[in-house]
Order: C-alpha cells, then structure tokens, then sequence
C-alpha cells in the first residue's frame, strides 16, 4: 500500500476513488506547521535560521499521516501545483523524517492541474522530486512577510496608535487605494462641450456626426472649453451646408482573449457576477475540488491559482471539437490559439483556468451546482471556449462630411459599426468594469447608407455641457488588475489582501467601491514619510522579480534576505529616535487635505474655531488619531477624523454643546455634542448623564428634539411575548439594530424599525431567527467544525452567532471574514483570527496567541493580560457591553 497526501479532505475522497484500494489518500489540511508569532522565529543574526511550530490540529492529522506511512510501501506528496503546495510537501516530509518513519521508503511528489480520473492516474504515472528551488522561494516569502511584518507594525503601534499592522504587499495595496484619493482631492473640474450635428440623407435617413475640426484645425478631445467659443461653432454650424467628402467601409477582425488567470477571473466575476474577490475563490475550489456529477465526483475547472494563460495540448484539441459540434465549422479556425501573458513577473508554470471537460456544458450540469457555482462555471466555460474560437469580422464605417457658412469651414465625422460575423462573441463578450461600454465591435451603432460627394440636410445642432471627471476609485476587481499590471502579490494573494485591508479598517467597500478610511490614509501618510521605500511600487515588485529569480535557482534565497534585512533594520533603528511631534508634524503636511478641509468662509482651516487663536493639529490617542486645538486643555475643542468628514459641519457640533429641548419625564436638558468617537447626544450632566451616539446614517444637521428622545430612551420594551411571557425589546448595538427577548438577538434592517416594530413582527423576526439555528443569544453556539487544540492549549471551533460564524478558543471570538465558507476555515486562518482579535484586546484567559500577521500584537496583549488591573479593567468594560447588548 502506498500513503498519498494532498490538502483538502474533499479531494482526499475523490481521489481514493480513482486510485482504488493499493492507495490510502490522506489529507493535511492545508499547511502543518507555520513560524510561532513570537519574537525569535526568523533569526537574521543566525544567517535566518527559522523555527516551526505544529499545532495541535495539525500534530494529530500529522500522527494519522505518520502511522500510516510507518507500514506503508511508499509515499506520494500530491498538494496543490503552487509554491505554496511545494513547501506544504516539503514541511510534512520533513516532519516524517523526524519521526524517522520514512527509512528507505520511496518518495515522489506529484501534481495535477485538475482532479480528474486521467488528471490524477497520469500525475501519479509521472512522479518527481520535490522542486528545492520553489521551496526556498517560499521560504524566502515567509521570512520577508515575518521581518517586515513582524518589525514594521510594532513601529506603527508605538508611534500610531490605533493602526493595526504594516505588511509587504498590504502596506503597497492600500499606497494604491489612498494614492487613488488623493488624487481625486486634488482633481480640479474643468469645462467643456461637445458639439454634434443631426443630419438627414436624400434618402430621408437620419445619422449623427460630430465637430472634429474648425478653423481649418483640428479639434482635441475636450479643446472646446467655454460656453462662448461652443455657441461660436454652433452658430457656423446652424447656417452651414453640408456634403459628404468621404465614406470608409473598413473590415476588421477582432480576436478572442486567453482563458482566465487568478486576476481575470476575479475580474470577469466582479463585473460581470458582483462576486468579491474572496467570494470568486470560494467558489471556484469548490468547482476544482470535485462535484458529483450524476454520482461521480469529478472536478469541473482546473486549478485556479495561476497567471498562465495557455491551455495544455490536449484541452486545446478538445476545445476545438466542441466548437465544430456545438458552434459549427465556420467558428473553428483554421490553427489552435496560443498565447502568452502581459502581467508582469507572470510565472506559466501550469495552465490557466479552463473547464476540465468542454463537453460538460453549463446547462449539462446546471441540476448538480448552486446558483453561484454555475454561475462561476458558466463564465470559466464560456471564456475558455471562445479563447480558440474565430475572430469576430467587424466593418467600421467611416464618413468625412464638410461644413461650409459662407467661406467658414468645419469637418465632422459620423461612425458606426456592423459585426458581419460574430465568431468568438457567441460564446463570450468582455466587460469593462466601472459600467463602462465594452468594446463588442459595434460602437457608434450602425450608420445608413450614406455615399461620397452627396449633401446632406441639417436636422439640428446639438451643443452639450460637460465636466471633466477624476479617476474612479478602485474596485477590488480594478484594484487586482493594477497590482498585477505592477507585479505586486501574486494570483494566490489578492483576495487575501484586499480581506485583510476591509478586516483592519483601512478600508470599507461601499457600492463595490474601495474607499480608504481614515486609519488607512494615516498608516499610508507615516509609511510614505518614514519607510518611503518598503512601499515603493517598483521596490515591491522587484522583491518579487527576485522570489521568482529564487524558483528558477537562479537566486540564493538567504542573500536576498541578507540585501533586504541590511537597510531594512537600518531604518527600523532609525524610527526609535522618531518623536512623535516629528510624526505629527509630517501628518499634518501629508494629509492636509483630510485632515483640514476647506473652511466655507475662505478661513484659514488650521485655526480653531472654537477659541480663534489656538492651530489645530493631528493628535494621537489610545483609540487614535483624532483633530485637537494647540490650547488645550483651555480649549477643548476635538474632531474625529474621517475619510467623509466635512470640517466646518462637524466643528459647529464641537463648538459647544447645541441644545435641542428639554426631557418632558425628567426636566433635564438635551444636548447635541461631538466627542473623539463622534457626534452623540446626552441627557443632563455629570458622569450620570444619559448618552447615545448617533446611529449609522444619522446627521448632526438631521437630529431634533424628538429623535434625541427616541435615543435616549433606548432599549425600548415592544410587549411580553405570547409564549414565555418574558418582555420583547429593541435597541442599537454595536452591530445594529435588534430586537431581544430571553438572550436572543434578532438583526433589524433599519434603525427606524427599532423605534416602530410591533409586537407581531418582533416575534416572527425572533422565530425567524431561531429557525436559522442561530441558537439563543449569547449562549454558547453549537460547533460548526472542530479545528483541534490551541498551542496554548484549549480547543478551537468553528462556530454560528447571531452576527454570523466565528472562531471560538476560550473566551476569544473571532469573526469569519465576510463570504467566508466556515467549513474551508483552516488552522492557520483561525490561528490567525484569534491573533488579530488578541490584538484588538479580545483576549480574557491571559494567554498569547498566535497567527501569520499580528504576531507583536499577541506579544503585547498577552503581556497586558498579565496585568491584574488590566485584566479587571477588561473583564469590567466586556460585563458592561454584555448588559448593554
């Protein structure tokens, strides 16, 4: 018998099947071992020496795996056809030989680009060794990821406080993201027209045309600039006669594009699906690890971490086959398509993303795949196809007409396009992203019969008003692109990254949109004026340039540790002299816009408008940053600082508490206030008084006497429920609206309904709830997977909430990120949740934990968890929050 290991347990299955009963096919549940988040695991003054950590999960999946090898004939390493599958090979073999379990027993590696029967069997008929190049690329990956990691984010919790962490490729993700908006800061609007003509032919056909030379010069895009000099042309245009000096009929072909990469794919799902990124991987490795098809499980695309853009021999003759069949002779051309990738640092080490079988079309399996999966399918079969289908024959038509007012001359031009033969567009059609047209061959719509030396007569001259525009913000799928197109990350890490900027609150996707937060645009502004190269663009890709130099052996992956750890500890030295005035002081320049915006009144927008001499200025807190007066504490005046904040508004609400009436029950005033946190409301004075912030959505300019009441009277009782007799309330919680009854918590779609649900929908949206197995409130939510024990000890679960799934290990809940399979949860991903949420203080046993990015962070709060003050002060704020809901 021989011992097969792959990643997934899904696949473990599959391929069992194919191998049959000389094979035993186990699963490592993605990688097994991973560097401690402690201080020490990558070592530079011991030439990087690195040490491993397994954990518990891990251990017992690792036993599993060694006593089956122990009476085994042989071993096959069958992960994933990555770099990151190569190191996952390369740590178990290594932990095998440590058990000393291997002995002489053979071992190979194998790999397949798709799990099916032919896929596998040939794999496993074509063994090599592991690949000790790609292994040091990853190596050299991991430590870089761990030293910048690792000593960039304690420099930023130090001199930033509430920034989260810096990383290799995330710090250079969110430069793009803020880069995008300051540029659209600085954009300035400008004016300008254009001009257009109706014209009809003798033959009663009318067409447009527009102004593209007056003056005897030729028009600019956008040279019209003014009201004046467009009514100028309109009126040369309105008395001028027109005749036809030229018609054009050229043909051209348009060719398909390559099947999907990692990027593409992520793209093409965005625009076309509305998938997030995160969301597009999901899917498509549940459509690469296997569905069963009419009772057998197969995989329906290939791999789908890659930037090649070829199709293996075999799959391009398939694909050809299936056009004559399906699509006919005239869509086959005459030689197979071959292509090569534009991105740059692509790697074409395997195939790009394609069906596995072109024969099994979208509708063959739409009854074995969810809404989603076929959807994803659809597109990954539709792109492949159509990658070796014929060209698409246009026919651009061209018409040159001249505009003559009594000498005064103007030239026009009329467009269109005819698709006489649609080729490849049967099967698929791209899309632009940002709504923009795609360009399908038929711009400009199709022209009539329109011949030379002709006139033509004036319908009427159109003259329209238009504003210059700024660059769109970036949407994860145009986000990935640029980062492709500037070889930073790799097809495995985009989604991840844009995961980790949304999980650190560097960045909120609204309308499919990346904005950048306030925090993120601080992190950015300290990295560009302290650690200005580390998020250079040409510097992280020239990392990369050299990983790839790594996997082709070309490298030595200790000496570009060597190169890069030198000036890298250099600068990192260099900040512990930083005072954080210097910090500020840089901030404040950087960030001018953001930080103080324009004042209406023409103002100098640095000076208080509260006292009128003191200059406001960034100022860090334990919460962070926030905009303070330089009089302080004789003037108190403070601003939060927000991405969408508008200065003079938010300071009215800071000047000085805004009455808005009295309680009617309590006699008491009402005020309206901004604090560091925000615009809130507060009943009376003194450490007792009654206080509610405002609700998402809610306006300073909107709140009135009777919406504070409604507030300040929160939680509301609606009426006792019908079956427990147990009072049904309503309140505004850190997640929302809700309504409670006996420790269940059910979400309301608008804080509106908090004030105007009655009793009848308040029970069925709590029966609702029950009946999605939420379970009852903060009691302790049924297991959805066991992940085994925490290195700290204790175990760690997968479990459903009231806001959606989380980790669980003790009394530290992490939150899935949003889209998140919690039955794909590995690990390192929960290791690496339960870390970052030790890094927000969610730790309450005193113990570190650990993960890939926030290891210092771990460092810190297990060592705050030590504290018995801190630890009472905790255990107090969570008992408040809990009574709060």
């Amino acid at each position: 018998m021989n011992v097969v290991v792959v990643e997934s347990p899904s696949k473990a299955k599959t391929i069992n099947k194919y191998l049959g009963p000389g094979y035993k096919v186990l699963a490592s549940f993605g990688h097994v071992r991973d560097l401690p988040a402690k201080d020490g695991s990558v070592r530079p003054d011991e030439d990087f020496e690195m040490s491993w950590e397994v954990d518990g999960a891990s251990a017992k999946r690792m036993k599993d795996i060694a006593d089956a090898v122990k009476s085994s004939d042989g071993l096959f390493l069958a992960t994933d056809p990555d770099r990151e599958g190569e190191a996952i090979s390369w740590h178990v073999l290594d932990l095998l030989k440590k058990k000393k379990v291997i002995g002489d027993k053979p071992v190979k590696r194998v790999v397949f680009n798709a799990i099916t029967k032919k896929a596998v069997l040939d794999a496993m008929a074509d063994p090599r060794d592991i690949d000790i190049s790609l292994v040091d690329a990853y190596l050299a990956r991991r430590a870089l990821d761990y030293l910048v990691g690792f000593n960039l984010s304690p420099v930023l919790w130090r001199k930033l406080p509430g920034a989260r962490s810096a990383g290799r490729v995330q710090s250079v993700a969110l430069r793009l993201v803020c880069d995008r908006e300051a540029e659209i800061e600085r954009f300035v609007t400008e004016e300008y027209w254009n001009i257009s003509a109706l014209l009809k032919t003798p033959r009663g056909d009318e067409f447009e045309a527009r102004l593209v030379s007056a003056d005897g010069k030729r028009l600019q895009p956008k040279a019209i600039g003014n009201g004046e000099d467009a009514n100028r042309l309109k009126a040369l245009l309105d008395g001028a006669s027109y005749v036809v000096e030229s018609v054009e009929a050229k043909p051209v072909k348009r060719n398909p594009g390559p099947p999907f990469t990692t990027s593409t794919l992520q793209q093409a799902a965005s625009s076309k699906l509305g998938f997030s990124a995160s969301r597009t991987m999901q899917v498509a490795q549940k459509l690469y690890e296997g569905v069963d098809v009419g009772g057998e499980t197969v995989g329906l695309i290939t791999y789908m971490r890659t930037d090649g853009v070829q199709m293996a021999p075999e799959a391009i003759e398939a694909a050809r086959l299936a056009i004559g069949s399906q699509f006919g002779p005239r869509y086959l051309p005459e030689k197979p398509r071959f292509y090569s990738t534009k991105a740059k640092n692509a790697q074409e080490a395997h195939e790009a993303i394609r069906p596995t079988d072109f024969n099994r079309t979208p509708d063959q399996v739409r009854r074995f795949l969810d809404g989603d999966m076929l959807k994803l399918y659809d597109l990954v079969w539709k792109r492949g196809i159509a990658s070796q289908m014929a060209s698409a024959e246009i026919e651009r038509t061209t018409a040159e007409i001249a505009a003559d007012n009594a000498g005064k001359k103007a030239g026009l031009r009329a467009t269109g396009s005819v698709i006489r033969f649609d080729g490849f567009i049967a099967a698929y059609t791209d899309m632009k992203e940002d709504g923009e047209q795609a360009d399908d061959g038929d711009e400009g719509g199709r022209l009539p019969e329109i011949n030379a030396r002709e006139n033509l007569a004036k319908q009427k001259i159109n003259a329209t008003q238009h504003f210059t525009e700024p660059p769109p913000r970036y949407s994860e799928a145009t986000l990935i692109k640029k980062m492709e197109e500037l070889g930073i990350g790799r097809p495995s890490t985009y989604a991840a990254t844009i995961s980790t900027l949304v999980d650190r609150d560097y960045v909120e996707i609204d309308k499919r949109k990346l904005m950048p937060q306030a925090k993120g645009r601080l992190v950015t502004a300290f990295l560009e004026s302290f650690f200005t190269r580390y998020v250079e663009y040409d510097f992280t890709a020239s990392l990369e340039e050299k990983l790839d130099q790594i996997s082709a052996g070309e490298l030595n992956w200790k000496d570009v540790l060597r190169e890069f750890w030198k000036d890298f500890f250099s600068q990192i030295e260099d900040t512990k002299e930083l005072r954080v005035t210097n910090v500020l002081d840089a901030l404040n320049e950087e960030l001018a816009p953001l930080v103080f915006p324009k004042r209406e009144d023409g103002g100098d927008p640095r000076t208080c408008q509260v006292c009128g001499t003191g200059k406001l200025s960034l100022k860090l807190g334990k919460y962070g940053a926030f905009v303070g007066c330089s009089n302080y504490p004789e003037c108190n005046f403070t601003r939060q600082l927000s991405s969408d904040s508008n200065g003079d508004a938010e300071a009215a609400v800071s000047n000085e508490p805004q009455s808005l009436g009295k309680d009617p029950h309590t006699d008491e005033e009402i005020t309206l206030r901004s604090g560091r946190f925000g615009p809130y409301v507060q009943r009376g004075d003194g450490k007792d008084a009654k206080r509610a912030s405002l609700p998402k959505g809610w306006t300073p300019a909107t709140i009135d006497h009777e919406k504070a009441i409604a507030l300040l009277s929160l939680p509301r009782d609606i009426g006792k429920h019908p079956e427990t007799g147990k009072m049904i309330s309503t309140g505004i919680g850190r997640y929302g609206p809700f309504v409670l009854h006996d420790g269940t918590y059910a979400n309301l779609e608008s804080v509106e309904d908090v004030f105007s649900i009655g009793l009848n929908r308040a029970v069925s949206a709590l029966a609702d709830k029950q009946s999605k197995g939420a379970g009852g409130g903060r009691t302790a939510a049924a297991a959805l997977k066991e992940l085994g024990e925490h290195p700290d000890g204790g175990a760690m679960t997968v479990r459903d909430g009231r806001f959606g799934p989380y980790v669980n290990w003790g009394k530290v809940n992490a939150t899935l990120p949003k889209g998140k399979d919690p039955q794909s949860v590995t690990v390192e991903e929960a290791l690496a949740l339960i870390a970052e949420r030790a890094a927000k203080g969610g730790v309450s046993k005193g113990k570190a934990t650990r993960g890939r990015s926030s290891t210092a962070a771990t460092k810190s709060t297990a060592a705050k968890a030590e504290k018995p003050k801190a630890a009472a002060k905790a255990k107090s704020k969570t008992a408040a929050k809990a009574k709060k809901g």
